[in-house]
C-alpha cells in the first residue's frame, strides 16, 4: 500500500475516532453533571480516582506494550505468532489485577462503609472487568492494523452508551447502592466491548468478504494459541519488552497523581473528587481530539517509515510526507492548545458553575482548571511529538529513551509531593506542567537531529506569525477584561455578555488563523475531520 493510500486511511481512521471521542466524551461530560448532583464527593473521589486507577493501571500493564510492539510490524505481520504474544495479555492482566486488588483491599486506607458502601466488592468487580476486556485483545490489535473502523465506532458506541444509561438509570432511582452502581456499570462496559469484537469476527472470519479481502485468519480456531512450529516471534518479543518498561513509566507520568493520592493519601477522598472534576473537565479537548489524532498517525508514521532506518535509508518521498503531515499536525495541535490557554483563564468560573454548580466554582476548582489549561497546550506539542519519536525509534534508541523516562518519571514524582504540601491541588498540575516541558524537550531533539541530514524542518512549524502571536494575546486581554467587568458578580445577563465576547474572539481567531495558515484548515478538514474531500476520496 503507497504512502499516500496509508495516510487517507489514516486519516478516515482519525476522523472517525475524533467523532467517537467527542460523542463518547459529550455523554460521559452530561453524565458526570448529572452525577454530580446526585452523589458525594466522596464517593466521586473513590469511584473516578481509586477504582479507576486500579482498572487503568492494570489493562495498561497488560496490553500496551503489546499493543504497541504488534501494531509497529507493519504489514511483516506472522499472525500466528503474534496472536499467541497477544494472548499473553490474560495472564499478565490476571497476575495485575489480582496484585492491584490485594493491595487495594488490604493496604490502603479503606473508606468508612457508612459513607460509602461496597468497596471491597466495587475493587473486586472492577478487577474482574480488566479480565474481561483482555478477552477481545487480540481481536482489537487485528481490527487495528487492518483499520476496521467501523467496527471500532460500533464496539466503542455501543459500551459506552449502555454505561451511561445503566450508572445514570442506578444513581436515580437506587443512589443507596453505592460502589455497586459504577461497579456493575463497568461491568457491563468491557462485558459488551468484548462481545461486539467476538461476534463481529464469529461472523466475518471464513465470510466471503473476507476472502475477498484476503483476510489472514482464515477459521476461528486461528484466533486461539497455536503450538505448530515457533509459538512466538523472537524479534517482537525483544520490541516488547523494550516498550514493556516504556508502556510502565507512561503509565506512572500519566496517572502520577492518582498513585500519589492514593498511596500518599495528600488530599482526602472530597478534595480527590474535585481535583478528578476538573481534571476530566480540562482534559476533554485533549482526549477526544489529541488522543485520537496521536493513535490514528502513529499507525501512518510506523507503515510508511522504516523503524530504526535514518533520512538517507527511508524512501525519500514518503520522508517528504512524513515531514509536512508532522510539521502540520504540530502546528494545528499547538493552535488548539493556545486557544484552551487564552479562553481558559476567562471561562473557567463560568464552565464550572454550568457543570458543577456552586460546589465546584466556589473553591479552589476555577484556579485548578486555569492551571490545567496550560497543561492542556504542553499535552497537545508533547503527544503528537513523542507519537513521532516512538515510531521510528530502534530498540537501542527506545531503550536509552527509557532512562530519559526513567528520570522524569523520578522528577515528576518529587516534584509532585513537594509541590501539593506547598499548593495543595495546585502543585499535582504544576508538577505535570514542569515533566511534560522536559518531554518535549527530549522528543523535540530527536526530531531535529532525525531530520537534520535532510532538506525537511518540521520544528520550524512550530514559530507563531507575527499575527497569529498578536491575536492570541488580543483575545486574551479581551476575554479578561470581559471577565472582570461583564461576568463577575453581574448575573445572567453579564454571563450571556461574556459568552459573546468569547464567541466573537473565537470567529477573529479562526479569521486571522484563515490568512495566516490557510493550508492547516485544509489539512484538518482533510486529514482529521471528516469534510467533503475525504468523502470524495472514498
Amino acid at each position: 500500500m503507497s504512502a499516500s493510500a496509508i495516510l487517507r486511511d489514516t486519516s478516515t481512521l482519525a476522523s472517525y475516532n475524533v467523532i467517537l471521542q467527542v460523542t463518547f466524551r459529550l455523554l460521559t461530560f452530561f453524565l458526570n453533571a448529572f452525577i454530580l448532583r446526585h452523589v458525594s464527593q466522596e464517593m466521586l473521589g473513590i469511584v473516578n480516582v481509586r477504582l479507576t486507577l486500579l482498572y487503568s493501571t492494570a489493562v495498561f500493564l497488560a496490553r500496551e506494550a503489546f499493543r504497541r510492539a504488534c501494531l509497529s510490524i507493519g504489514g511483516t505481520h506472522a499472525w500466528p505468532q503474534t496472536i499467541n504474544l497477544l494472548w499473553m495479555t490474560f495472564p499478565i492482566g490476571l497476575l495485575s489485577s489480582a496484585g492491584l486488588a490485594y493491595i487495594w483491599i488490604y493496604c490502603l486506607h479503606v473508606p468508612d462503609s457508612a459513607v460509602v458502601p461496597g468497596y471491597r466488592v466495587a475493587v473486586l468487580l472492577f478487577a474482574f472487568s480488566v479480565l474481561l476486556e483482555l478477552l477481545s485483545e487480540p481481536l482489537w490489535v487485528v481490527a487495528q492494523a487492518h483499520l476496521f473502523i467501523r467496527l471500532r465506532v460500533v464496539a466503542d458506541g455501543v459500551s459506552v452508551a449502555a454505561k451511561c444509561l445503566l450508572t445514570a438509570g442506578l444513581v436515580t432511582f437506587v443512589p443507596h447502592w453505592g460502589l455497586w452502581i459504577f461497579s456493575l456499570a463497568q461491568l457491563l462496559h468491557t462485558g459488551l466491548l468484548s462481545a461486539v469484537y467476538v461476534g463481529y469476527f464469529s461472523w466475518y472470519i471464513g465470510s466471503p468478504a473476507a476472502r475477498a479481502d484476503n483476510f489472514p485468519l482464515s477459521t476461528w480456531r486461528s484466533v486461539f494459541f497455536c503450538w505448530k512450529g515457533k509459538p512466538f516471534n523472537r524479534s517482537l518479543v525483544l520490541l516488547i519488552k523494550s516498550f514493556m518498561l516504556q508502556s510502565f513509566l507512561k503509565q506512572i507520568l500519566t496517572e502520577g497523581e492518582k498513585y500519589i493520592m492514593t498511596f500518599l493519601n495528600l488530599l482526602n477522598f472530597a478534595d480527590q473528587g474535585v481535583y478528578d472534576v476538573v481534571n476530566n473537565l480540562g482534559s476533554l479537548v485533549a482526549r477526544f481530539v489529541f488522543l485520537p489524532i496521536e493513535e490514528s498517525f502513529y499507525i501512518f508514521f510506523v507503515k510508511v517509515l522504516t523503524r530504526g532506518a535514518d533520512v538517507s535509508q527511508q524512501n525519500q518521498e514518503d520522508l517528504q510526507l512524513v515531514a509536512k503531515v508532522l510539521g502540520s499536525l504540530l502546528k494545528i495541535v499547538q493552535f488548539i492548545g493556545l486557544t484552551i490557554l487564552c479562553f481558559g483563564f476567562s471561562y473557567s468560573h463560568l464552565a464550572l458553575h454550568l457543570y458543577g454548580g456552586n460546589a465546584l466554582s466556589q473553591g479552589i476548582g476555577s484556579t485548578l482548571l486555569r492551571c490545567y489549561s496550560v497543561y492542556v497546550l504542553l499535552l497537545a506539542i508533547n503527544g503528537i511529538s513523542e507519537c513521532f519519536v516512538f515510531a521510528v525509534m530502534k530498540q537501542q534508541e527506545l531503550q536509552r529513551y527509557n532512562m530519559y523516562l526513567v528520570a522524569f518519571s523520578c522528577i515528576f514524582l518529587t516534584l509532585s509531593v513537594l509541590l501539593t504540601q506547598a499548593l495543595g491541588s495546585v502543585g499535582f498540575i504544576a508538577a505535570n506542567c514542569l515533566n511534560m516541558a522536559l518531554r518535549i524537550a527530549a522528543s523535540v531533539r530527536y526530531i531535529h537531529r532525525f531530520f537534520a541530514h535532510s532538506s525537511h524542518r518540521p520544528l520550524q512549524r512550530l514559530w507563531l506569525s507575527p499575527n497569529m502571536a498578536a491575536s492570541f494575546v488580543a483575545v486574551w486581554a479581551l476575554t479578561s477584561l470581559s471577565e472582570m467587568y461583564m461576568y463577575t458578580g453581574a448575573g445572567i445577563q453579564g454571563m450571556v455578555l461574556h459568552l459573546a465576547v468569547g464567541a466573537n474572539c473565537l470567529v477573529l481567531l479562526l479569521i486571522v488563523m484563515n490568512k495566516s495558515e490557510p493550508e492547516l484548515l485544509i489539512i484538518a478538514r482533510r486529514h482529521i475531520l471528516p469534510g467533503q474531500q475525504q468523502r470524495k476520496s472514498e
